[in-house]
């Protein structure tokens, strides 16, 4: 493949200094999926594997300048947006999504930490190409309880409805298996697999949102880009390095899966 060629994947999130969330897994998991990577910060963060200790959100202006520049320049095959910072910045996202390929928006609200991230995702819901929440994010949207399956089902379907595919993650479930659940036009697709008894699992949803917009920038089909995303996401998970002291990073050098 030239150089001329190589698909570009752009990523509208947050900085964690610790590399794994946010812009620096995104960027990672874009380049280990054969992508070239890139990024706009949206917030900056002090944290490690133990703590968020500060958050700060960047103007609006600020992030607009950095979007408007790329745009002139690159021609951006796909994005996904993670922490936004603000529904001012998610307006000015939305605003130009027409130019961001296939999008895919993780609505993340909460660090694994539980500090404060985000807010504003839904507006990018219309214009959106798949949504991301966990069960946590998923209840936080509708305003009811999603605990088990059967609400999780209810769930995607419901958030379906707002504009674009849903993958709910389920690793919150009260599940015994990890139950992910794809609803899009074609209808519901659900995915099991076993749970991997890991501490280290930060940034687990932002390698998976970016690995699905790796595949999309490539030319992957939604539902064999989530197929193929998930098992990279899996193989991470078991790989984990356990770095720092708390909850630490996934193996980003996971195999991907080519079969998919």
């Amino acid at each position: 493949m030239g150089q001329a060629n190589i698909p570009i994947a752009l990523t509208l999130a947050g900085l964690d200094p610790s590399g794994g969330a946010g812009l620096g897994a995104d960027l990672k998991t874009f380049h280990h999926h054969g992508v070239y990577g890139a990024s706009v910060a949206t917030l900056i963060t002090a944290q490690n594997t133990t703590e968020v200790a500060r958050v700060e959100v960047l103007s609006v202006d600020l992030v607009l300048a950095q979007l408007d520049c790329l745009l002139a320049d690159f021609t951006i095959c796909a994005s996904k947006t993670g922490a936004l910072g603000s529904v001012a910045i998610a307006r000015g996202i939305a605003d130009r999504a027409d130019r961001l390929g296939a999008l895919v928006v993780d609505p993340i609200r909460f660090a694994t930490h539980g500090a404060t991230l985000s807010e504003g995702a839904d507006v990018l819901f219309p214009v959106a190409t798949l949504i991301t929440p966990n069960a946590q994010e998923a209840a936080e949207l509708l305003g009811r309880e999603v605990r088990n399956e059967e609400q999780a089902l209810g769930a995607a379907r419901a958030l379906r409805d707002r504009g674009a595919a849903v993958l709910l993650k389920g690793g919150h479930l009260d599940t015994r298996e990890v139950v992910d659940i794809l609803a899009d036009a074609q209808g519901v697709e659900v995915f099991r697999a076993p749970r991997v008894p890991t501490p280290h699992t930060h940034g687990t949803g932002c390698a998976l949102s970016a690995a699905v917009t790796a595949r999309l920038a490539q030319g992957a089909p939604l539902r064999a880009a989530v197929r193929s995303a998930r098992a990279f996401v899996a193989r991470a998970i078991a790989g984990a390095p356990g770095l720092g002291a708390g909850n630490g990073p996934l193996d980003l050098f996971a195999d991907q899966d080519e079969t998919t």
